[in-house]
């Protein structure tokens, strides 16, 4: 099956160039660094030891961040390619990346794009982040002897009842990791059952340091909402948007001066989202501040999440109703930083961490827009119901925060080549 895949993609360059155009005719890839997407490297290699680190997108990149900084600091001498496929991870990581630690996309799965990319940058060791697994680069790590660990290793229901159909493929491949490093028990035993041999770590996710905010822009958003009623709609997907103002519609009948927060998933989208006849302002590269008669305030900005959920206490977590079915996005960051969090049922992405959030008291979860309107009524009337969703999230987001370690230790394998 992997030697078909190798010699099907060793035909396709021209289709993964036709892919390429178009993704960048809807901005979903940066024209400035596109060779990057085809193994040319856009930076010199670095003199010395190399670590390469691959994390797809936003969510893995947060997670990989916590672990280049443990690495970098045990490793003075490191250097950390950091690899993701998307636009919005790579900006994220152009704020966030520390010293001695930079980013280039990752090639798409083409054998001469893949060994172009590996022949230039030589990497002495390699992380994979999570679930992605790229044939032809996963298979290129073992030709080359490359020693590589998968960390924050998940595998859900749904991706297991497809790769249970290849399983010897899968059990190929993740034959170039060692350690496998799983979540949850439950990732574990799916591994398991496909015939890999797998830790127990836990989610890096909960050892992520509290998102930064600037002060300077929290004074001007409280100068601006003194007085208002603030409800935070984060990571928000298709569909959530115009759940929210219809919600906002029902909401202010009783409570004039609320505000809705939308932060969509996408930045991109913000400006596409149809806010019903309500006034909305978008905040955009120039920070645009909300007056006394804004209803909807679309944050359309990156690296901002930190202020907002600092902003207000009530927090629902997007793409927990979406049109799309769903999936969740990481409740941690909220849960830290003092947020009452409320969330849909479509959270099987993050099931575990969803489920220990639940087990502490830390959310409430509901069922549609009508329950979703009723649990945002109760936090604003029952400020005694909602300092203790807050405390519990706290206790939640605090009790393991040992994972950071244990990961560390279980990298032995990998860290004795660096």
């Amino acid at each position: 099956m992997l030697r078909l895949y190798q010699c099907i993609t060793s035909q396709c360059g021209f289709v993964f160039r036709y892919i390429l155009r178009n993704r960048a005719s809807r901005a979903k890839e940066d024209l400035a660094r596109i060779s990057e997407r085809s193994g040319v490297a856009s930076l010199q290699r670095p003199e010395g030891q190399l670590l390469y680190l691959h994390a797809a997108s936003v969510g893995e990149a947060q997670s990989a961040l916590i672990l280049i900084d443990a690495l970098l600091a045990k490793f003075p001498h490191l250097s950390i390619l950091v690899t993701t496929g998307t636009v919005t991870s790579a900006q994220m990581m152009a704020d966030k990346l520390p010293e001695r630690a930079f980013h280039q996309f990752m090639p798409l799965d083409h054998p001469d794009w893949v060994a172009r990319f590996l022949d230039h940058w030589a990497p002495d060791a390699a992380i994979w982040m999570e679930s992605e697994f790229w044939p032809n680069m996963v298979m290129a790590l073992q030709s080359r002897s490359i020693p590589s660990a998968l960390v924050n290793a998940r595998l859900s229901p749904a991706s297991y009842n497809k790769w249970k159909f290849f399983k010897a493929a899968l059990r190929q491949l993740c034959q170039s990791f060692d350690p496998v490093l799983a979540q949850t028990d439950k990732d574990a035993e799916r591994f398991n059952q496909i015939g890999v041999s797998t830790q127990v770590s836990g989610n890096l996710k909960y050892n992520a340091a509290a998102l930064p905010f600037d002060a300077s822009d929290m004074k001007a958003l409280q100068t601006a909402l003194k007085g208002r009623e603030i409800v935070v709609y984060a990571s928000t997907h298709a569909g959530e948007e115009e759940m929210i103002c219809r919600i906002h519609k029902r909401l202010q009948a009783e409570r004039p001066n609320i505000l809705s927060l939308i932060i969509p998933r996408h930045p991109e989208r913000g400006v596409d989202i149809d806010t019903n006849g309500l006034k909305s302002v978008l905040r955009g590269s120039d920070k645009i501040l909300p007056d006394a008669d804004t209803q909807i305030y679309i944050a359309d900005t990156l690296g901002e999440l930190g202020l907002f959920y600092r902003l207000a206490e009530i927090v629902y977590i997007g793409r927990s109703l979406s049109d799309d079915g769903g999936g969740g996005h990481n409740p941690i960051e909220a849960a830290q930083l003092g947020c009452a969090i409320l969330h849909g049922p479509h959270v099987q992405n993050l099931k575990a961490i969803y489920d220990d959030l639940a087990a502490f008291g830390g959310s409430i979860s509901v069922a549609d827009e009508d329950a979703l309107l009723d649990a945002v009524c109760l936090l604003l009337q029952d400020g005694k119901k909602r300092a203790e969703i807050i405390e519990n999230a706290d206790v939640f987001s605090h009790h393991n925060a040992h994972i950071l370690d244990a990961v560390m230790d279980a990298l032995s394998p990998i860290v004795k080549h660096l």
